[in-house]
């Protein structure tokens, strides 16, 4: 029996293990050919903010790891036992041709204005939960994170 074609994913905890594995599903299912739209709300948001200082990208103020580790100190535990890292999942998302969406009003709520303050190496597609949900194809997989 063969999934669905495509996946829809709601990137809404801000712990750092639970933003990374929605980058882990997102770019296993762009690898296997399937559309897949990564969109970002709440906490989650924080993945996408442009640095604010040198080196220190927004998801390094993602909710601590599940084990209480900080965001640094998880991805280097990645990095370290030949995990993918942060960094290279996003990239290979980015790479992949996975939809990245910013929710509108959660931009407002973390007080970042609309267009201001994220990354400029990821495209990200603003919109609220209705143009989510029109550009989620029917029949296609939802997961919330």
């Amino acid at each position: 029996m063969q999934g669905p074609d495509s996946l829809s994913i709601v990137v809404l905890a801000g712990g750092f293990d639970r933003v990374h594995y929605a980058l882990v599903m997102a770019s296993a299912a762009a690898a296997t050919n399937r559309k897949v739209t990564l969109f970002f709300t709440g906490r989650a948001l924080r993945a996408l903010v442009h640095e604010q200082e040198p080196g220190v990208l927004g998801w390094h103020d993602l909710d601590a790891a599940d084990d209480g580790s900080r965001p640094t100190e998880r991805d280097h535990y990645f990095a370290k036992n030949g995990l993918a890292t942060f960094e290279e999942l996003l990239d290979a998302c980015v790479a992949l041709g996975v939809t990245v969406m910013a929710c509108e009003m959660g931009l407002k709520a973390l007080g970042l204005p609309p267009g201001a303050g994220l990354r400029p190496d990821v495209p990200v597609q603003k919109g609220g939960v209705v143009t989510f949900l029109n550009e989620s194809p029917a029949g296609g997989a939802m997961l919330f994170v």
